[in-house]
């Protein structure tokens, strides 16, 4: 079957909404323990204002200590010109940039209308002029906790304005976990039809219990690009309750039992995931980390041998 890439989000995605801030040190050791797990890239942190995101406020600590494994790209959020020199300075593989097609979710989030938001970000690719890759990750793209339904046309527009920029990439997000196969499909079929030439993910969020019937669906749909998050780490501020990201190990093991080839060692991926809920202090909704692999079979029960004997 088709090879899966997967991209760790956690680090960045999940630690910059917990409600403690995750020791530095702690930071770059799970870092380099993914970097050895399979990834195609790692979110590491964001160069956010320390202001706007405090958990995130070790962003070149991070980005300068970390182990970088060869053919693991290490990527990170940037919002603006100042986060994109900072970036560079800190050799970042990539720049992810970020706004949302909703343009409430956009105020609320990015505090400015979605126009200037592509202007922003604009700005962004041309000062850095191919010198690293860029992605774009649009927000929203499957729904708004505030207006609802994001027409696809508007996702799709949205879409062709930056890749006739020149990004690399385009990542199309579930924020708030709305999404549903049926609409991953048709988004999906329509995304690769006019932008196959590009590197297009999917970032889904399990808010109502989808998140993996969504990467399946968007998989059989051709989509070999997936974000995913350890644990399950993550979420949005305007879901309030609402669990978060796909979690990674439970996408990987899914997708490895039906025979996809994603790279990831799996085993090595589930010790990191039974680490984490001591590094952020809380469990967390990963289950095959939990369960294990179904894969790992059970000693019968005792009786079992006696009765087999008791029925021959």
């Amino acid at each position: 079957m088709t090879r899966i890439h997967f991209n760790e989000v956690a680090p960045r995605d999940g630690f910059q909404i917990e409600p403690e801030f995750v020791p530095t040190e702690a930071k770059i050791e799970l870092i380099d323990e993914l970097s050895l797990c399979g990834y195609a890239k790692i979110e590491v942190t964001s160069f956010t204002s320390p202001k706007a995101i405090p958990m995130l406020r070790d962003a070149e600590i991070v980005m300068g200590r970390i182990r970088r494994v060869p053919g693991v790209e290490y990527t990170v959020l940037v919002p603006n010109l100042r986060g994109a020199e900072r970036a560079l300075e800190s050799r970042a593989d990539e720049l992810n940039l970020v706004m949302s097609t909703s343009e409430t979710h956009n105020l609320a989030n990015l505090r400015m209308p979605r126009e200037h938001s592509v202007k922003a970000l604009s700005e962004v690719i041309r000062h850095v002029d191919g010198r690293t890759p860029i992605n774009v990750s649009l927000s929203t793209a499957f729904g708004c906790p505030m207006e609802g339904e994001v027409a696809q046309a508007t996702v799709l527009d949205f879409m062709q304005r930056f890749a006739d920029q020149g990004v690399r990439g385009l990542t199309l997000c579930d924020t708030t976990g709305m999404a549903n196969p049926a609409q991953v499909s048709r988004i999906v079929e329509a995304a690769l039809a006019r932008f196959g030439d590009r590197q297009i993910t999917l970032h889904f969020h399990n808010t109502r219990g989808m998140g993996l019937a969504n990467v399946l669906a968007a998989v059989q749909g051709g989509v070999t690009r997936l974000d995913g998050s350890l644990g399950g780490l993550g979420g949005c501020p305007y879901a309030p309750g609402a669990s978060g990201n796909i979690c990674s190990e439970d996408a990987v093991h899914m997708l490895a039992t039906m025979g996809h080839d994603t790279g990831i060692d799996l085993e090595r991926l589930l010790a990191a995931a039974r680490r984490l809920p001591a590094i952020v202090g809380h469990e967390v909704p990963g289950q095959v980390a939990k369960a294990g692999p179904s894969t790992r079979l059970h000693p019968a029960p005792e009786s079992v041998a006696q009765l087999r004997a008791q029925f021959a």
